[in-house]
This record gives structure tokens, sequence and C-alpha cells, in this order.
């Protein structure tokens, strides 16, 4: 049994959706997976969206090759995150990029406070997952989750933004 290739977009009968994989937790049903890069405040500079069954460390090099570079101070424009994984071989391609992985190794104590990060990227999870389109995907087309997952960023920021002020 062959399938059928409907161009670009999925075919009106297709079951799954594009961007999809078996969900490692959940019974390998079909989910997907929000990826994110965000900034000490918990603002999004960079996010992606794959198969659930893809690892986070699959997506850390497109995501911080997505940044924009980032207005400052006089000089050169600050363009890379300064927190990652810790895999030796993605630590390697951070530090090639200008970026120091300040993140406890694997299967050690980590004393020195980094622990205390991780809330953020949580919180911004938690943001995002309240517009209740993106907590559970129902479409079928990625373009048009991948749309609504960048609306739900640019939110983010436009609230935080209207609190400033």
């Amino acid at each position: 049994m062959g399938t059928r290739g409907c161009g670009f977009q999925p075919c009106a009968g297709e079951k799954r959706g594009s961007a999809t994989g078996p969900s490692p937790v959940d019974r390998g049903r079909l989910g997907s997976k929000h990826h994110l890069i965000v900034d000490q405040a918990g603002l999004p500079l960079a996010f992606a969206l794959t198969g659930g069954n893809r690892h986070d460390s699959t997506q850390l090099l497109p995501l911080v090759d997505g940044v924009p570079s980032v207005a400052g101070k006089v000089g050169r424009p600050r363009r890379r995150p300064s927190r990652a994984y810790d895999y030796p071989i993605y630590r390697r391609q951070l530090r090639r990029r200008g970026i120091k992985p300040v993140i406890a190794r694997r299967n050690t104590r980590h004393g020195s406070g980094l622990g205390r990060f991780r809330w953020v990227i949580e919180r911004t999870f938690a943001w995002l997952h309240q517009f209740r389109r993106l907590l559970v995907r129902y479409d079928r087309r990625a373009d048009i989750h991948h749309a609504f997952l960048a609306l739900g960023c640019c939110l983010i920021c436009w609230r935080r933004l209207a609190d400033a002020n």
C-alpha cells in the first residue's frame, strides 16, 4: 500500500498532520513539540515546531542560529544566548559560535545555583500554553500551527511591552 502525494499541502483525507511524531510519553500517540529560546526575562527569541518524538537537543543549533541580533551598546551587536544543553558535541559547537555553556554537567551536583534559571523557560511555556489553540494541536497542517505559535510569541512580547508602559 503506497501513499498519495498532494504537493506541499496534506491531502483532504489524510488522518495525520505534518510535523507530528509518536510521543514517547503518551503511548506513542502522534503529537508535536514546541521548542523555544528565551531571554532572561522569559521573552521568546526563537521558536520551532517539530514532531513529538524529536529530542530538544536536535533543535538547539537551528534555534541558536535563528536568534536575531540585539541592538544595544555601540559596537558589534550581540547575537547569541549564553546558556545551552550539556552534550559534549553541542558544547563544542556552541563554543565555536562564541557561546559559553553555563549549565551543570550531567550526573553532578550543581551547587552554583544554575537550577534557578530553568523556571524562566517553564514560565514561558505556561504563558504560551494559555492559548488553547497551542495547548492542544487541532490543526493538521504544520504551517498553520507554526503561524499560531508565532502569533502566541508575539502576544507574549506585546503584553510585556504593554505592562512596561
